[in-house]
């Protein structure tokens, strides 16, 4: 199936016998196979008996309110793109098919009122205060998006799978939204213009939402300035934060200058971050679907893989970049080994890790750990020192070339594979290299 349309519903019936045979001629005229699933909140009005006889599938909500509705609505839906609108028809249902054109262009497609082209023909409180909120909202969770409580929305259906909801009423647009963009999916916004409902009363109370809204934002703020949010490292890059940017753009200045002139780069556990954009001849690997789902966006060849077992074969890279992933996995030896198995003889290694000898960075991960306790201090479980990391790469027939650091803290060192390169050795883990 095309499409699923999603419509929550309280006491709409007068609403509804205009909206899904309107709806329905759209989508034979565009020739999309769909379904309407009407999500019913305990209407007293006729509703689902009006929309049983105009084919509709209803449903009742699974938890009361508003989300509810929406939360029913998703794990219903059988389509690959899955449409939400009002049901007051103050979404027109003739513009679904500027959203369905627009569908290749993002995974989630937003009616929006506050891009250039969009427009909300309401009351003049009613449409500022809908404007400061997006607006506030906008830079509060660091979202590209200007509309972010329009709930008129096409989405991808993977989009929208494993979520958790957590949200009670109208504030689960944005958490919707903003979670699936932690995940790395996209957003496009089309111009669309507003016009108020055609009949029947509004369900929502302004005071409500708003409290509703500050308590989900607070939540979703630290979802965005965490690890999990797809683009972490790379809205770190350009962070408002000197000395976050600082420290991101002094690990970008190393690390690329090393690697520089090499034909053929792999980039371990590259994440979301501006290294992997910034360089030539390079395949991005990571864990995280997420950050490989955000950062393919800019056209960067990419694998998702472990560490511990490179999906590559043997000395194909001329440069390998291990940069701030060592700390977050348990030590291995195939680690290690791994990394000279796949560099060529004559190969660069670069390799960076907080050097827990340093008394910079036994001050600096407390205080990050306070200030950003979803940022990666929790993650560091494997703790190294220059001593200890020097040992282990030499042990195994590297041969250092270079060492620099970051704020006298996080370690970045260069290693070469010896043109006739030995057999690995292995050795035993450090006592100083792990919790």
């Amino acid at each position: 199936m095309d499409l699923s349309i999603i419509l929550p519903v309280v006491n709409e019936r007068d609403n509804l016998v205009v909206l899904i045979p309107r709806m329905r001629a759209l989508m034979e005229r565009e020739q999309i196979d769909f379904e309407v699933v009407v999500v019913d909140g305990g209407s007293k009005d006729g509703t689902r008996e009006a929309a049983t006889e105009l084919g509709a599938r209803v449903v009742g909500e699974r938890r009361r309110g508003y989300a509810g509705a929406m939360e029913t609505g998703f794990a219903e839906a059988r389509g690959d793109y899955v449409l939400t609108l009002d049901a007051d028809m103050s979404h027109d249902p003739a513009f679904v098919s500027r959203m369905w054109r627009a569908r290749k262009q993002a995974d989630i497609i937003i009616a929006s009122r506050y891009v250039h082209g969009g427009i909300a023909y309401t009351e003049f409180l009613r449409d500022w205060l809908s404007r400061i909120l997006n607006f506030g909202l906008r830079h509060f969770l660091s979202m590209p998006v200007r509309d972010l409580s329009s709930g008129f929305r096409l989405y991808r259906r993977e989009a929208l799978a494993d979520l958790n909801i957590e949200s009670q009423n109208f504030e689960v647009q944005e958490e919707v939204l903003v979670k699936a963009y932690a995940q790395g999916f996209s957003v496009y916004e089309v111009p669309f213009t507003y016009f108020p409902r055609e009949a029947g009363r509004s369900h929502a109370r302004v005071l409500r939402f708003g409290i509703d809204l500050g308590r989900a934002a607070l939540k979703l703020w630290t979802l965005r300035n965490s690890i999990a949010s797809a683009d972490y490292d790379d809205r770190a890059f350009y962070s408002i934060i000197p000395f976050q940017r600082y420290w991101q753009r002094a690990r970008h200045r190393i690390t690329t200058l090393w690697a520089r002139g090499a034909n053929r780069i792999l980039d371990i556990g590259c994440g979301s971050s501006v290294i992997i954009q910034s360089l030539n001849n390079a395949i991005g690997m990571d864990v995280s679907p997420g950050k490989l789902r955000f950062i393919s966006r800019l056209g960067v060849p990419l694998v998702r893989g472990s560490a511990f077992a490179l999906p590559f074969a043997d000395s194909v890279f001329d440069c390998v970049i291990s940069s701030q992933v060592i700390e977050h996995i348990p030590y291995e030896e195939s680690l290690f080994t791994e990394l000279w198995r796949v560099l060529s003889p004559g190969g660069t290694l670069i390799i960076g890790t907080p050097d827990y000898s340093t008394r910079g960075w036994r001050i600096i991960e407390p205080i990050y750990g306070h200030l950003i306790p979803g940022g990666y201090r929790d993650e560091h479980i494997t703790h190294y020192t220059r001593e200890s990391l020097s040992r282990i790469l030499s042990d195994r027939g590297f041969v250092a070339e270079a060492t620099d650091y970051v704020a006298g803290s996080e370690l970045i060192m260069r290693w070469r594979k010896p043109a006739a390169a030995p057999i690995a050795k292995t050795a035993a883990l450090p006592a100083a290299a792990a919790l």
